[in-house]
């Protein structure tokens, strides 16, 4: 297998191997150095079925079921994220990382073109190591040992938009009920891959700082959502037929983009288990530099 980087940032396409006939042991432990390494790896040219979809899902950690994205019918595994042409309202159409408010968040997602616009429709991802290298000093010594509050019930619960009725999401979501968990995590995490500290606040799910107020986290919640979406520390995913994308939830964000009205897009997603993080410790020369 080869690694091609897509940006400075994050991001690389993988070439030499047919992820529905070759991932085996080794490859998954290359893969899985290269996700550490790179954040977001597209895979051209695949023909992955179903089946093997699942497969590669349990073959990096396992297959976590999402609670509120319709099932594609016969695979309770894979959720379907689609639009239809009639429909404004995309799903993910703003920057945010999957499953942070569970107490186990997702490694990862891996995505599957199956329907796809005739233009536009791409996927905008950031890194979180390069935003977190980016910032002073200063910030990086208060922000190491905070920790954050994530949250589903604004965004899947029973006052969230799509099912008040203020967005044409219904359908597409459903189960609000489930949505009554919140987990608390490091703000700034130790990559268990990589090693490297990677900032962990997002806007889909982040809503305070814990033991902070929801008005005194804003500003700065703000402040980093917005400098984490630098275009510098970014790269866009370009979809065609055959292309899978699998990304790592612990080092970067996602946002997909909207740009394709009255057109179909139809993808399928499985989500990859993961595992608690624990916070990033600065070393020796980090603590020195604050």
């Amino acid at each position: 297998m080869e690694f091609a980087p897509i940006s400075g940032a994050c991001g690389a396409e993988v070439f030499g191997i047919d992820l529905e006939q070759d991932l085996n042991a080794e490859r998954v432990e290359a893969l899985t150095a290269g996700l550490g390494e790179y954040g977001v790896l597209v895979f051209r040219g695949q023909a992955l079925s179903p089946e093997g979809h699942l497969a590669m899902g349990k073959a990096f950690g396992g297959v976590n079921v999402n609670r509120f994205f319709r099932a594609v019918e016969g695979y309770p595994g894979i959720a379907e994220v689609r639009k239809e042409p009639e429909q404004k309202t995309n799903i993910g159409g703003q920057w945010h990382t999957d499953h942070t408010y569970d107490t186990e968040p997702a490694l990862g997602s891996i995505l599957v073109a199956r329907e796809l616009p005739p233009f536009g429709g791409d996927t905008q991802f950031s890194s979180m190591y390069a935003a977190w290298d980016a910032l002073s000093d200063g910030l990086k010594a208060m922000l190491c040992g905070m920790k954050a509050v994530h949250s589903s019930r604004h965004v899947f619960g029973p006052r969230a938009d799509h099912v008040k009725g203020a967005s044409d999401l219904a359908g597409r979501l459903g189960n609000s009920e489930a949505a009554v968990q919140d987990a608390v995590h490091p703000v700034v995490i130790h990559h268990p891959v990589s090693g490297r500290p990677s900032l962990y606040v997002n806007r889909g799910f982040t809503v305070r700082f814990d033991d902070w107020t929801v008005e005194e986290s804003r500003s700065l919640l703000e402040m980093l959502y917005k400098y984490g979406s630098r275009p510098e520390f970014t790269c866009r995913v370009r979809f065609e037929p055959g292309t899978v994308v699998f990304w790592d939830n612990r080092a970067t964000w996602h946002c997909a983009l909207n740009d394709y009205a009255g057109y179909r897009r139809l993808m399928h997603r499985v989500t990859v288990e993961g595992t608690s993080l624990r916070a990033w410790q600065p070393g020796p020369k980090e603590r020195a530099a604050a």
